[in-house]
């Protein structure tokens, strides 16, 4: 599937999945992300990246036809430098 891109502000990492705020103010769940963006950014640990915003690309992977079951996966991630 094509990759979605929006503009985001990182709110957490906990339980196994990064939550992002969406410009409409809607939270989502991302629960694997693309190793090369995890050297880049400790998403996990680096509490100075709580709240920033980024750029990010996104897809969907849906495990399971019948109850919808869908894993969001962050393929690109980029920091924008906000004042």
């Amino acid at each position: 599937m094509k990759p979605m891109y929006e503009t985001v502000i990182f709110k957490s990492y906990e339980n196994g999945f990064y939550t992002f705020t969406f410009d409409n103010g809607v939270d989502m769940d991302f629960e694997e992300i693309h190793p090369q963006i995890l050297m880049r950014f400790d998403l996990k640990n680096d509490k100075t990246l709580l709240n920033k915003v980024f750029h990010i690309a996104y897809s969907e992977d849906i495990v399971d036809d019948e109850d919808d079951f869908i894993i969001y996966r962050i393929e690109y991630l980029e920091l924008i430098n906000v004042n």
